[in-house]
């Protein structure tokens, strides 16, 4: 059978908005029944190295069924507002990733196919899969319209022989001792009088590094981004004190280079670590570019708390993070959209997948595989079980990620730009966002 795979590149187009419950139009997802296009997030490394991971895969599939698939590979700066004009215009591909916190908002559009009936036993039933990712597929009470492909948690890297050379002799527990340790690893190392060595690297312009930070640190000093009937609460004090602690890392603290409130994606904050320009970065699975980059003096812990015996949502290291799939309802060719499904997240290629991605499957079986026994892995799995919470599971949840890591955005840039940013000023930015809510 033809295995070829056909790659596609199609520009960016930007967001028109999340279409109305139901509205559907004509697919460009291919008229053959052997054919069918799938959009896949960018992963790994770059683009070219996804679609050689990708190609193995869909060359498998395409063996098995006749089916091809036309793959493209977004990056995450691009991926959500490609899928919003895809809703909106009814020209979709037949199968798309999607970042898991985004699965109630894009359910709300109906442009999507439910997992109940024939589709839930084509994948093989829900009890094959991680229950807390299985949570993640769409709004509480309804049928899944995404299924768990990727699974990742947020932990903290850092440099260790950065950590030797300033004395630090273990990765900081508390959120106090990790400012104390950023400001050992902030120094001049050849004393032109300048830092060339910062103790923190992040994403500045990374609207979804910025609002996961917002979730998680409000959560760790009391506060949610939405209250208890489902309304957004973005300025009370918990969430305003969480998201000035991760401003002030480049404000006040003074532990994070000005420069980095330029960064759009987790990648180029790696590449700054790699390059031994900062010592410590959260992340989720960085794991194929530090290798690329030849980085091996590192170590991976758990993220700072406030207390180190934190539990409950004060005890919240990351959010049950990951990467769903979904199938446009409007396909032409759903069977072999959903059986692609079902290749995605079978054993085998869960364990190829997450195994190549350095992420974590979704599907239980797959933890016996040797390629999931090392300390990383471990570590992650841990942080999912005890320590993670599901972001906020309403339809206005993208919106809201849009507007909060926006407000985060301009935030940096004010920094970066010299001016200085006080609590007052996060509050104010964060109530703005708040104000072009809808009510959920």
């Amino acid at each position: 059978m033809n295995s070829k795979i056909r790659v596609r590149w199609v520009a960016a187009c930007a967001a028109t908005g999340i279409a109305a419950a139901g509205l559907v139009g004509c697919s460009d997802a291919g008229a053959s029944s052997d054919t069918i296009t799938y959009w896949a997030s960018n992963q790994g490394a770059s683009v070219t190295h996804d679609e050689e991971i990708l190609k193995e895969t869909i060359d498998r599939f395409t063996e098995e069924t006749g089916v091809e698939v036309e793959l493209e590979v977004i990056p995450w700066g691009d991926l959500y507002n490609r899928i919003l004009t895809a809703v909106s215009s009814g020209e979709a591909p037949d199968v798309v990733n999607i970042g898991n916190t985004w699965a109630a908002s894009l359910q709300a559009s109906g442009a999507f196919e439910p997992f109940e009936g024939d589709a839930l036993e084509a994948i093989g039933g829900e009890d094959r899969f991680l229950a807390s990712s299985w949570k993640t597929g769409g709004a509480e009470g309804e049928a899944p319209t995404s299924v768990p492909l990727y699974g990742l948690a947020y932990s903290l890297y850092y440099n260790t022989e950065m950590f030797e050379a300033a004395g630090i002799t273990e990765p900081p527990a508390t959120w106090d001792k990790f400012v104390e340790a950023a400001k050992k690893l902030t120094v001049d190392t050849d004393g032109d009088g300048e830092i060339d060595q910062w103790g923190v690297a992040l994403a500045g312009q990374r609207t979804s590094n910025n609002v996961h930070q917002a979730f998680i640190r409000g959560l760790q000093n009391g506060g949610s981004l939405y209250d208890d009937e489902g309304n957004p609460d973005f300025a009370n004090d918990g969430v305003v004190e969480g998201v000035n602690q991760w401003i002030q890392l480049m404000g006040e603290d003074g532990v994070v280079s000005p420069s980095n409130a330029e960064l759009t994606e987790g990648n180029e904050m790696v590449a700054d670590f790699i390059a031994g320009n900062s010592a410590m970065f959260f992340d989720q699975a960085p794991g194929k570019t530090l290798a690329e980059g030849d980085m091996e003096d590192y170590a991976v812990a758990p993220v700072p708390m406030m207390s180190a015996d934190a539990t409950g949502e004060e005890g919240t290291q990351s959010h049950v993070a990951g990467i769903n799939v979904s199938v446009f309802a409007n396909s032409d060719n759903k069977e072999a959209a959903i059986d692609f499904v079902a290749h995605l997240t079978s054993d085998a290629e869960q364990i190829y997948l997450n195994d190549r991605f350095t992420s974590l499957p979704v599907v239980t079986a797959a933890y016996d595989d040797e390629a999931f026994q090392g300390e990383e892995t471990q570590l992650k799995q841990q942080i999912l079980a005890e320590h993670a919470q599901p972001m906020p599971l309403y339809p206005s949840e993208g919106q809201m990620e849009t507007l909060v890591g926006e407000a985060m955005n301009g935030l940096f840039a004010r920094i970066a730009q010299g001016d200085e940013v006080t609590e007052d000023d996060v509050r104010a930015a964060l109530e703005d966002a708040n104000s072009q809510m809808p009510a959920s």
